[in-house]
Parts: C-alpha cells; sequence; structure tokens
C-alpha cells in the first residue's frame, strides 16, 4: 500500500487518468499562431498606431473635458494593453501547447515498452495463450525506442 504521504492530495485522488491527442495539441498550437499573425496581428497593428497618439491637453477651465481626457487615456492604455496581451497570450499559449506535444510525445512509446515487457513475462507462464498477440513487436526487439 502507498503510504498517504505520496499518495498527493485527497481531492485529486479521484479522478482518472489524463488522455491528451498531443498531434490535435501540435496542430492547434500552429493554427493559434498563424491566426494571430495572419487574422489578428494586422490590426492590432492598425489599433495600436490609431490608439498611440494622445488627444490635447484640455483647457484649464473647462473641467469636464479634463476628466473626459483623463477617462479616455485609462480607456485607450486600456486598450493598448490589452491588445499586446491578448497577442503575448495567445502565443504563450501555443507555445505551452507546443512544448507539452514536444515533452510528452515520447510517452506513449515508453509506456508500450513497458507492456510490451509485461507481456514477455506472461508469456513465459501457462496464461501465455490468453493474452494478445504483439502488436508491435519492434517495441521489444530495440528496447522500447521506437
Amino acid at each position: 500500500m502507498i503510504p498517504d504521504e505520496d499518495r498527493g492530495p485527497a481531492w485529486l485522488r479521484d479522478y482518472g487518468d489524463i488522455e491528451a491527442d498531443l498531434r490535435a495539441m501540435e496542430e492547434f498550437a500552429a493554427a493559434l499562431k498563424e491566426d494571430v499573425e495572419r487574422g489578428y496581428a494586422p490590426r492590432a497593428l492598425a489599433v495600436s498606431d490609431t490608439m498611440v497618439s494622445a488627444l490635447p491637453e484640455a483647457d484649464e477651465r473647462f473641467a469636464e473635458l479634463r476628466q473626459f481626457r483623463q477617462a479616455h487615456e485609462r480607456a485607450r492604455e486600456a486598450a493598448l494593453r490589452n491588445v499586446c496581451d491578448f497577442t503575448d497570450g495567445t502565443y504563450g499559449l501555443a507555445d505551452a501547447a507546443h512544448e507539452v506535444s514536444e515533452r510528452y510525445r515520447g510517452s506513449d512509446a515508453f509506456a508500450r515498452a513497458r507492456v510490451t515487457d509485461v507481456q514477455a513475462g506472461f508469456r513465459t507462464t501457462a496464461t501465455a495463450d490468453r493474452l494478445p498477440p504483439d502488436r508491435d513487436s519492434r517495441m521489444r526487439d530495440d528496447g522500447g525506442a521506437g
């Protein structure tokens, strides 16, 4: 039995396996980057160029105009920040999806290698006739590198 301190948080223990389609994740990352580069970036640049120019100073005698200009400046800065943050965040999401795909691409091959080790062990017992034939003998022959 696994000691309680090695089992992870109690609220996660009843979760099942996590499955991810790494090829789909890689395609998603590429499509997301392409969409930003072709669809969003040109428009974001136009918006940014328009928003960069500040309004002229307001006459001190016109309090409402000064307040409007201050509110406009805050909105302009927030809009510029959102335009940049969306681009950065989208690229970050695409990069994360690509990194996860790269990092775990070989994990299925490793899992198959371990399963073939177990199957090979069972084949030496009386239960061997109940096991399905190996689908990928390369995994066993080259130590799981293939």
